[in-house]
């Protein structure tokens, strides 16, 4: 959560941050701020809201500077408004320091400069940073020692990044538990906390690890750890383009990555399907596959929508590959001490790979001896790099803070897991070949869900004012109502929730009025007959109905008020394609209501802080 961005070399890099802050909106956007210096000037800019709102005052800045740093903020401590804004700078106004993390022995840290003589202005906790940092310069020092010494008085997380203006030939930035890179450039350097914020201005970065600080010139940058070892880091080339990270046309960059679906899902299958053998081949598996093979338990941990993938692939693992598998909250997983076996295989699952609770979860089940892998989007990120294997979901840059193609290509590789696991133990080729060809078929049958968003869009408007909706489902698509009612709720702020279709009895039938309606994910499966039963029970009690149902299913058209129909496929890829009129739903009633799809109150895309 949280975007940062900085910069050191000879232009004015003011466009240069704006256009960055901009990039990184979709990680926090309650308040925004500059940090600015030039030849030992130094000016700050602050304002509550968007970016958009800074944008307004950049007339007010009265230097060229060629060393800055800013931020868009995501609020944990204070609510958004400009004093507890990033940056924050010490008494001076000289020191500008901007943090995403949280510093957990903050008031501590606060009491003792306060009894120096320091005050405070803002209710954050970042703001002992540059304070603490200013009580070391006043001891004679330099720049670099004093965040050295500052750091180590810090407990909790953290990624800065800090401009002073008596040292204004650097830049320093640290990391421990929030992303951070450092953009390589010519006679220019960059930092950020995701690439998209410099990708116009270059394609080579040196990503930081936990515990790393670097000071940064305009000519050259060192790294080392906090124990002043230096270290040497190599430069990446990032892939990653300017049209993947703009709207393409689109209104919405959630509308754009619903669109994109047939070719992410083509993309996560890309080169990995082998046919004639009716299996896959996953080159991030191989080094541990004799391991993976032979293990007693799977358990995948993970968050939001990303928890909701992973328990569609325990149904998966445990139906086809027949190995026992648990799904846990990676928030959950490390407080209540779990029993983690040497033969268990944990797969982790983030798009961002630097969610807070997975690392954090990843790295208990490493500890204690687990083999652990990765289920990631972001191609370099802190849990491909801290596991021992993983597969990459390759479903391209995700903006809006809704998840839907990675949702859909995290799917599709469980269901390549499965297919080389299930190959190895009983499945046969036949039906391997079956799934594979089914793997297959899915990007065109994406392309033919995605040709109803007309109607979808007609839909959403009959029910834009609902205030509460049950998404209801059985099997594979249990885990899908929880999915559409998640996006629901992020985006259009209606209340929203999922259940197993037949425990509707148990409890959320009381809530069935004609102004609650209910959208059944039901397909022509071996539980069709069941859900059936479940929505005459919904119409009995004057319940509304919208049905996501098989083409040609024209019995279900008698019972329901609206039905969406969708291609058949095998029972384990039916959750890739009934959540996509799931997605456009919950998208078109969110403009309909007039709410801003991309950036939804109260959330980020990226979770980096517990």
């Amino acid at each position: 959560m949280c975007g940062i961005v900085g910069y050191i070399g000879s232009k004015n890099c003011v466009p240069l941050l704006i256009n960055g802050l901009k990039r990184l909106e979709y990680r926090g956007y309650d308040s925004a701020g500059l940090g600015l210096i030039s030849n030992g000037e130094s000016q700050v800019i602050k304002r509550k809201g968007k970016v958009v709102n800074l944008e307004k005052d950049l007339d007010k800045i009265n230097i060229s500077p060629t060393l800055g740093i800013a931020h868009t903020r995501w609020a944990t401590h204070g609510v958004p408004n400009e004093v507890n804004a990033h940056p924050h700078f010490n008494t001076d106004k000289n020191l500008f320091v901007i943090h995403n993390g949280i510093i957990e022995n903050y008031i501590t840290i606060k009491k003792g400069l306060q009894s120096l003589g320091y005050d405070f202005i803002s209710d954050t906790d970042s703001e002992v940073i540059p304070q603490l940092i200013d009580s070391f310069l006043k001891k004679g020092y330099s720049l670099v020692k004093a965040v050295h010494a500052a750091l180590s008085k810090l407990q909790g997380t953290y990624g800065i990044a800090v401009v002073y203006a008596k040292e204004p030939d650097k830049l320093i930035v640290a990391r421990k538990g929030s992303p951070l890179v450092i953009g390589v450039g010519e006679k220019e350097n960059f930092v950020a906390s995701d690439v998209s914020a410099i990708i116009s201005h270059t394609k080579h970065v040196v990503y930081l690890e936990d515990g790393e600080i670097a000071e940064i010139y305009s000519d050259r940058f060192y790294t080392r750890t906090l124990d002043e070892e230096i270290i040497d880091k190599e430069v990446h080339q990032i892939t990653m383009t300017i049209e993947e990270i703009d709207k393409s046309g689109y209104d919405h960059f959630m509308l754009k990555e619903i669109m994109e679906q047939p070719q992410s899902v083509c993309n996560s299958m890309r080169g990995r399907l082998i046919f004639e053998k009716g299996t896959s081949k996953l080159g991030g598996l191989e080094s541990v596959e004799e391991k993976l093979n032979k293990s007693k338990r799977i358990v995948i941990s993970a968050c939001g929508t990303s928890w909701h993938a992973a328990l569609t692939g325990e149904y998966m693992f445990e139906q086809h590959a027949r190995i026992p598998t648990e799904v846990e909250y990676a928030s959950e997983f490390r407080y209540r001490n779990p029993i983690v076996y040497p033969d268990d295989a944990m797969f982790f699952i983030s798009q961002s790979g630097e969610t807070a609770d997975t690392l954090a979860a990843l790295r208990e089940a490493k500890i204690r001896g687990a083999l652990v892998m990765g289920i990631c989007n972001v191609v370099g990120s802190s849990i491909p790099r801290e596991t021992h294997a993983g597969v990459y979901i390759h479903a391209g840059p995700e903006i809006g803070v809704a998840s839907t193609k990675a949702f859909t290509s995290q799917l599709v590789v469980l269901a390549l897991i499965t297919l080389n696991l299930a190959r190895k133990k009983n499945m046969s080729l036949i039906d391997g070949q079956n799934i594979a060809k089914e793997l297959d078929k899915l990007p065109e049958k994406i392309e033919q869900i995605l040709k109803l968003n007309d109607q979808i869009e007609e839909i959403a408007e009959e029910f834009k004012d609902a205030e509460n909706i049950l998404y209801l489902g059985r099997g594979y698509n249990f885990p899908v109502a929880l999915e559409g009612a998640l996006k629901l709720k992020e985006i259009s702020y209606i209340h929203a929730e999922g259940y197993p279709a037949a425990e509707m009895k148990h409890g959320p039938i009381a809530l069935i009025e004609d102004k609650v309606p209910s959208v059944f994910i039901a397909p022509q499966d071996s539980t069709y007959n069941k859900i059936i039963s479940n929505i005459e029970e919904v119409k009995a009690r004057k319940g509304r109905v919208i049905a996501i149902a098989n083409e040609g299913d024209d019995n279900i058209d008698r019972l329901v008020d609206y039905s969406i129909k969708i291609p058949e496929t095998i029972r384990m890829l039916m959750p890739i394609l009934s959540v996509i009129p799931l997605q456009l739903l919950a998208y078109h009633i969110a403009v309909k209501k007039g709410l801003d799809v991309d950036q939804p109150r109260n959330l980020a895309k990226s979770v980096t802080v517990e």
